[in-house]
């Protein structure tokens, strides 16, 4: 009767998620890849790019609990980036072997040609992009340029890193959607520009009492704080 009743709890956790690994081209035909998680019959997305350095192992711990909220999820390798949690960067890796550019404003193309994958693949009835570090810079700059494209931006710990004076604010200025940006305590200092330069009235930050983390990291279950910053981000996700 025991190993029915494990076997039950199996088939139930499988029939919520599932998790497999993807490959897509990028706008310059460069192979992408990404661990995609779905939420069986759940029709929003949520795509999540990792911080500098880093690779989709970033979202490991994280996508799961999303899922749990009810959105698929797709964490997403550019090719600006190297290994996390024992995840390497199969995009940064592939860029390295045809000699391509991988710097942080390199990989604003893989940031738009992950969007339109999801778009084109799943139709989903919404989808929020997500950032950490110098890609949730990136994803606030494409919701500029793109005011229609997404219905919904999160950003953790944004900033200037792109040697252009502006490059991100100017973009930002044109965000219309609900925008969500966070960070640790002492790097609001990066972002507070840009943030005032968003004109959608459905935006909002949250800074941890504590020190708190540079990037989504700052969700991850070994920081002591991660939950004050999972009730900011759960009471976002309920407004869009």
């Amino acid at each position: 009767m025991k190993n029915i009743y494990l076997i039950l709890i199996c088939f139930v956790t499988i029939s919520i998620h599932s998790q497999k690994t993807i490959d897509f081209p990028s706008k310059d035909g460069l192979m992408m890849t990404a661990d995609l998680y779905e939420a069986a019959g759940k029709d929003s997305f949520i795509i999540l790019f990792h911080q500098a350095g880093w690779s989709r192992g970033e979202y490991m711990e994280i996508a799961p609990k999303l899922i749990k909220m009810g959105y698929n999820c797709l964490a997403v390798d550019q090719r600006s980036g190297m290994i996390i949690n024992d995840r390497l960067n199969h995009t940064s890796r592939e860029a390295k072997k045809k000699g391509k550019k991988t710097e942080y404003i390199d990989a604003y193309q893989d940031v738009e040609a992950a969007i339109a994958y999801v778009k084109k693949t799943y139709n989903p009835k919404k989808i929020i992009i997500w950032g950490s570090s110098y890609s949730s810079s990136l994803v606030l700059k494409y919701a500029g340029d793109n005011p229609n494209a997404v219905n919904g931006v999160l950003s953790f710990s944004p900033g200037e890193y792109f040697g252009k004076k502006n490059f991100i604010t100017s973009s930002a200025a044109n965000i219309k959607v609900p925008v969500f940006v966070t960070s640790a305590k002492k790097e609001k200092k990066n972002w507070s520009g840009i943030y005032d330069a968003i004109t959608s009235d459905k935006k909002q930050f949250f800074l941890p009492k504590t020190e708190g983390n540079h990037g989504s990291r700052a969700l991850w279950d070994r920081f002591s704080d991660n939950k004050s910053y999972w009730k900011a981000v759960t009471s976002f996700l309920e407004t869009i």
